[in-house]
């Protein structure tokens, strides 16, 4: 009878060891642990968020019912307290740089974008994760109450979140926006949040279209009117430039104004981008397209344990939000390579029931009845 390791175990040889452990001798400091390792935190921490644990305790009489599967997973026995020692002390920036190595891996295979224009698009928003300004009093928000913020571009190409920044809850939304790098030629799709006159004239400089919703007190002239085809929900297709004396000197371009009228909700939008290349109705679904983003924080809020933390300090929150974010990328791994109409959620919840069992990965996410037969590594490899 062939042998066949736990699910979980498949999952974590897509994390190749030696990568992982050139990462942790890059991102350490002070002493080490005797016994616990990075290896052992990660592997602890990626099982909390596949079978959805809550708390220390929690975690650790898991791993102690499985403990003679450690061994099989490369990893060893942890205490509480020394989960909690390596969760406080032991930098996040290790997962961060993890976070960066999978989502390469995961964009070599993940499926291109609806729209049949080519430049890669990305939607941009932020969302709040509170806390209890008592237990996190370095996160300071308000008065009463502490937040941190997660910031995320999310490419369009199998719906990757390729720019992730962390800060806290007062940092505004356009002022992270302003430091990401997007790749020339690129669509970026943002809301109301994120209005800078400045930053608009920045993108338009360096070739990165944007589409947004124009401000309605936004004082501007008409330069030039196209047709619109009926039909399409279009109320105006406009080439116009700022009048008021602050905006025009901030934003001295001719940008383009596009009127749409939702014709399942009746609600009228007005959009603003600096692309003249795409039709007017294209325009309108990508910014209808930014839900995306909306949809991805809803999901890892719902799916993943990044709204309560096993750990106060700074470190152990940011460390158990990269490593969530980190599995989100595994997930969509599995996904993409298994090429199977299932959700995201589906596949989180076969593995969640599934996770000690023995037997082949794949054969769990296609259906196929229980056999004994591993795949080669190869084929599931991140590598």
């Amino acid at each position: 009878m062939a042998h066949c390791n736990t699910i979980l175990s498949q999952i974590l040889k897509l994390v190749p060891r030696h990568e992982f452990d050139t990462l942790a001798k890059h991102h350490h400091s002070g002493r080490r642990f005797r016994t616990a390792s990075r290896w052992s935190q990660f592997v602890s921490l990626t099982m909390a968020q596949l079978s959805g644990r809550n708390s220390l305790r929690d975690i650790i009489d898991n791993m102690s019912a499985q403990a003679h599967r450690l061994y099989h997973l490369g990893s060893t026995k942890l205490s509480r307290s020394n989960l909690s020692r390596i969760n406080k002390d032991k930098p996040y920036s290790l997962y961060e740089a993890l976070f960066g190595k999978l989502l390469v891996r995961c964009q070599m295979i993940a499926p291109g974008h609806h729209f049949r224009f080519k430049n890669p698009l990305y939607s941009l928003d932020a969302s709040t994760i509170d806390l209890c300004l008592s237990m996190f009093p370095w996160a300071d928000f308000r008065t009463t109450k502490g937040a941190i913020k997660l910031h995320v571009g999310l490419n369009h190409k199998g719906y990757l979140p390729e720019f992730v920044t962390i800060t806290e809850g007062k940092k505004h939304d356009v002022t992270v926006g302003r430091m990401l790098n997007f790749p020339k030629g690129s669509i970026v799709a943002i809301d109301k949040g994120y209005n800078d006159y400045a930053w608009y004239n920045t993108l338009t400089h360096k070739g990165i279209f944007f589409v947004t919703r124009l401000k309605s007190n936004a004082k501007h002239r008409i330069i030039d009117r196209r047709s619109i085809l009926k039909g399409k929900g279009l109320t105006c297709d406009q080439t116009i430039e700022f009048s008021g004396s602050q905006t025009a000197k901030k934003c001295p371009i001719e940008l383009r104004r596009i009127g749409y009228k939702d014709p399942q909700t009746g609600k009228h939008y007005v959009f603003l981008s600096n692309n003249f290349h795409l039709c007017a109705k294209t325009i309108a679904d990508i910014y209808k397209a930014r839900w995306q983003v909306e949809l991805f924080f809803k999901w890892i809020k719902q799916n993943l344990k990044i709204k309560s933390f096993i750990g106060a300090s700074k470190n152990a929150v940011m460390t158990q939000i990269w490593i969530a974010l980190c599995v989100y990328l595994l997930l969509a791994f599995l996904k993409f390579q298994s090429k199977l109409d299932k959700s995201m959620q589906q596949i989180l919840r076969l593995l969640q029931l599934n996770l000690f069992e023995k037997r082949a990965l794949m054969t769990l996410l296609r259906g196929d009845p229980p056999n004994d037969k591993l795949p080669n590594v190869n084929q599931i490899a991140l590598l």
